[in-house]
């Protein structure tokens, strides 16, 4: 499979009330004109001015008419920053948010945690040490991070060393205790799990590159010496805890069609396809491992026997035992920055892990049912009514998540009054900025339109588009909006989102201080 990649959308051309100015309202503003230039005419009564309110409803109503969505149902909600509704379309209507969901689960941790907070990983023993020899266990315990690169179990297997160990006679026992074992989400579908977007859970996980999807390796495909040949394959980082299964073949010219998938409930991946000779460069494809805490001690143990440290017993899994001393430790980057990444990508692993860890720090249990009523009970304080949203996981990635396009408007307003909203506001996908790290999942659309440079979170799933965020509206105003599609089959849904926010992002012109609209500031605070 291949990471996937967003679609540069059509920006669709439409009349004058993208203006935001009714074709009635611009007539009469000729009209008038037009009398008055007339010698010696009277002055005509000024026209009244178009509601602005008016006019976006019925510039929004026009766009959610699009032939090309019937048979799907939407809702819709457009306010003010200080939470004054100027749209509702079917605002109340609980719809699958797909990864709009991570709003709610990236504001609930931060009220939790901070942006401080650190994952912790660490390497213990309750063993004696006597001329290099370590008589017992090693212990390798995780709290939760999924950032943990290769290079990072490297560092600590170097601190190992440095402690003076050479040879641990007993075994390296992997504790990925502080989550429960359950790895995979409510109602995931089950032709995902091979896929870098369903990565399994677990406290004790391994990223293969700056991405930070964890739980994944990557393979590497280059051609062979000659057309017919077995392309040469990779392991990004390396590890033999899966199998690769090479079916791929060596063809001639620049074309590839390499596949790579996982075999349910273990770890043979097999690679089918074809790559030319003349391919530029190696085919990169990310793949979920089976049960990944033992992935993690197995890259572990090679970065170990690297330092000169052997590891005589096998690999085990089981609780760090109290009263053990530390070797080594690595703490990730902070939540302020590790959301970069999760928001920007909408990285599904960092939301699950989040909602363990909530679990564990509030509740002391690292389960998706305690992490979830954590993030409940904190949403209450956003304004949020738990009892109108259902859900089931982290990421949006269920089938069962259901949330109405008001709570979300309602979340995005609430979260403005809290400490760490710059922080967060800044993570959140860009508009139509190019770099992966700042346009995110926003990067191919809507640049160059009144919409461009909006902050907000994106959703897709097979038949389910979500767009919320924030708009600075015509007179440098922020505006919120959230638009939640279900049931579409052949249409491209995010026209419609896209649309949607120009349309907002046109509304101004002065119209919303002469209609009481509150004036808030477009950059945060």
């Amino acid at each position: 499979m291949f990471r996937p990649i967003v679609a540069k959308e059509s920006i669709v051309r439409r009349g004058l009330r993208t203006l935001g100015v009714t074709t009635a309202a611009l007539t009469s503003f000729l009209l008038v004109g037009g009398a008055a230039s007339s010698p010696g005419a009277a002055a005509p009564p000024a026209a009244p001015q178009a509601d602005p309110a008016a006019s976006l409803t019925a510039d929004l109503d026009a766009i959610l008419a699009n032939p090309g969505v019937a048979g799907e149902t939407a809702s819709v909600q457009v306010s003010t920053a200080a939470g004054q509704v100027l749209y509702s379309h079917e605002a109340d209507r609980r719809l699958n948010p797909a990864s709009n969901l991570k709003l709610f689960t990236s504001a609930a941790a931060l009220d939790v945690l901070g942006l401080d907070f650190r994952f912790g990983t660490d390497v213990s023993t309750n063993a004696r040490s006597s001329h290099g020899v370590l008589r017992g266990n090693l212990y390798l315990r995780g709290r939760g991070d999924p950032t943990l690169l290769a290079s990072d179990y490297e560092a600590m297997a170097a601190k190992v060393a440095s402690s003076g160990v050479r040879i641990v006679t007993g075994r390296l026992i992997a504790d990925d205790t502080y989550f429960d074992d359950v790895r995979l989400g409510n109602s995931w579908s089950w032709d995902d799990e091979p896929y870098y977007y369903s990565q399994q859970a677990s406290a004790l996980t391994i990223s293969p590159d700056t991405d930070y999807d964890n739980g994944n390796v990557i393979v590497e495909t280059r051609p062979g010496a000659t057309p017919g040949a077995k392309p040469r394959l990779t392991l990004v980082p390396k590890t033999g805890y899966v199998h690769l299964i090479n079916r791929a073949t060596t063809s001639t010219g620049t074309a590839n069609t390499i596949s790579v998938d996982r075999e349910h409930g273990n770890n043979d991946i097999v690679v089918t396809g074809t790559i030319g000779t003349g391919h530029p460069a190696a085919d990169k494809s990310w793949a979920t491992v089976f049960e990944p805490t033992g992935y993690a001690a197995d890259v572990f143990r090679r970065a170990l026997a690297r330092h000169g440290v052997q590891v005589a017993g096998q690999t085990g899994y089981a609780a760090t035992p109290a009263g053990t001393r530390e070797l080594a430790t690595h703490e990730s980057m902070p939540l302020a920055q590790m959301y970069l990444p999760f928001l920007k990508l909408s990285n599904n692993g960092h939301a699950e892990a989040l909602v363990k860890t909530v679990g564990q720090v509030v509740a002391h249990d690292g389960s998706w049912d305690a992490g979830l009523q954590v993030i409940a009970e904190h949403l209450a304080s956003f304004g949020i009514d738990p009892a109108v949203i259902h859900q089931v996981d982290g990421s949006g990635l269920s089938r069962q998540d259901l949330v109405p396009a008001d709570q979300i408007t309602r979340l995005l307003v609430a979260a403005q009054s809290k400490p760490w909203f710059a922080t967060w506001y800044d993570a959140l996908p860009i508009a139509g900025n190019p770099d992966r790290l700042v346009g995110g999942t926003l990067r191919s659309r809507l640049a160059g339109t009144a919409a461009a440079g909006m902050h907000g979170k994106t959703g897709s799933l097979t038949g389910v588009s979500a767009l919320s965020g924030y708009v600075t509206d015509a007179d440098g105003q922020r505006l919120i909006f959230s638009v939640l599609q279900n049931g579409y089959v052949h249409f491209n849904a995010k026209t419609i989102e896209d649309q949607i926010a120009i349309r907002v992002a046109q509304f101004g012109h002065g119209a919303a201080a002469a209609n009481g609209v509150p004036r808030v500031p477009a950059a945060p605070a």
